[in-house]
């Protein structure tokens, strides 16, 4: 019935990124914003960003520069000349490209400040030059914008515009009540397997850049280290530590700034690599067929979307809670778990790892990653031996729907002052370094 509401929401929300979708949506804006801007010498760059955007784009690594911060994105934005390759805008930058970036910080071009709106992610870009000013405005979606303007006069009607390099999803008007424990298994359980090519390609993509991971020492090494230690014996070789060890590893990845583009879920890279990997690497060990591997991947994915668009792109708890509710969806439906035992599985995560901080994206999320890689399998086997966490313990309600909406609930209202103290905390540090990761 909902097929192609399932199938269009895929399309919007598994979306390539390359590297962090915060700094990617800086640049995106910087680029549009150069774009339209007359005159070719750049006398000012501005950065105006919402708490949760600086939050998640200070100290996490930009590909292909083995640096980091919002300046540096920004400018590299001023460079970049793939504007279609949206997500991806950073791609194919030069080196002369960063070193004209990094010139433009060290002349005190950028500037970066908090922008005052009541959106959790809103990115605002303003580019002087000796003939023009303009300004481009992304909310809510990492590659929504919602303004262009030159000299003060907006020069693009976006709800019209055919212009392809600019998208605009109006949310007020989006009906997502059709999204249910109940319509996602329902539809995972008969959609035509040759409609889901774009989670084959996401299975591809996000498993190249987590043997990347496992390959090469980025970050913190997490997935590296897992495996070495299952490798001498001291953690078991088994799916469970495969599982961490190669999602980590794809986070490590990321995180450190690795060139490979990755299918993101609901803004996220690390939710894509973690709603996807979990899966996959426990369908290669049960060696189950593509039909239920595929089928187990949708699951996970549409899980984690369902949660994402209560919960909100940007928020105070870990975007890896989410995903990896999703993969223990997945996991359980791989080993021949039903739609019981789905909802099970649900409560069972929910009651565990709720309430996880998120305090920006950098190399430690890989730790995140890790930790709840292993909840997610771990409530799986609570849940395949019959047990599920009571309606009448916490946030958990006997609709797993109504605990997911606690759980948002938890995120959306309960923790509206932690966004502000960890952002302070990483302020205070930004200003006390010489060197300023902003």
């Amino acid at each position: 019935m909902y097929d192609e509401k399932f199938l269009d929401l895929l399309e919007r929300e598994l979306v390539v990124a390359l590297g962090c979708t915060e700094p990617n949506s800086i640049a995106y804006a910087a680029a549009l914003a150069k774009k339209y801007a007359k005159g070719n010498k750049i006398n000012k760059v501005e950065v105006i960003a919402s708490r949760n955007v600086i939050k998640n784009a200070m100290s996490v690594g930009i590909p292909g520069t083995d640096s980091c911060g919002i300046n540096l994105a920004a400018a590299l934005g001023i460079f970049a000349k793939d504007l279609d390759k949206n997500l991806e805008v950073l791609a194919n930058l030069k080196d002369h490209d960063i070193e004209n970036a990094q010139k433009m910080i060290e002349m005190g071009l950028v500037t970066v400040q908090l922008a005052n709106s009541p959106k959790k992610l809103y990115v605002e870009v303003i580019v002087e030059t000796e003939d023009s000013n303009s300004r481009v405005i992304i909310e809510d979606i990492h590659n929504n914008v919602v303004l262009i303007e030159v000299n003060g006069k907006n020069i693009v009607d976006i709800q019209k515009s055919t212009d392809k390099q600019i998208f605009n999803y109006d949310l007020t008007e989006e009906n997502l009540d059709f999204l249910s424990v109940d319509s996602i298994w329902e539809f995972v359980n008969h959609v035509n397997i040759k409609k889901l090519d774009l989670i084959r390609e996401s299975i591809k993509l996000n498993m190249e850049i987590c043997l990347e991971g496992l390959d090469k020492p980025y970050g913190l090494h997490v997935g590296r280290s897992i495996k070495s230690n299952m490798e001498n014996g001291f953690i078991a070789d088994d799916a469970a530590n495969y599982a961490t060890a190669l999602t980590a590893a794809g986070s490590d990845a990321r995180m450190a700034g690795s060139i490979l583009p990755v299918m993101s879920n609901s803004g996220s890279g690390n939710q894509g690599i973690s709603a996807t990997i979990p899966v996959v690497a426990f369908a290669e060990k049960l060696d189950s067929n593509e039909d239920t591997l595929i089928r187990g991947v949708v699951l996970s994915n549409l899980i984690t979307i369902y949660i994402k668009a209560i919960l909100g792109r940007l928020s105070s708890l870990c975007g890896a809670t989410i995903s990896a509710t999703g993969a223990c969806c997945g996991i359980t439906y791989l080993m021949g778990g039903g739609e019981g035992e789905i909802k099970s599985s649900i409560q069972n995560i929910l009651g565990n790892i709720t309430g996880m901080i998120c305090d920006g994206a950098k190399a430690g999320c890989a730790l995140k990653v890790a930790t709840c890689t292993t909840a997610a399998i771990q409530s799986t086997i609570v849940t395949l031996e019959g047990n599920s966490i009571k309606s009448t313990e916490g946030i958990i309600e006997k609709n797993p729907d109504d605990t997911i909406k606690n759980f948002c609930r938890v995120g959306n209202d309960g923790m509206k002052d932690a966004d502000k103290i960890i952002l302070d905390i990483m302020l205070q540090k930004s200003n006390n370094n010489s060197k300023t990761i902003l």
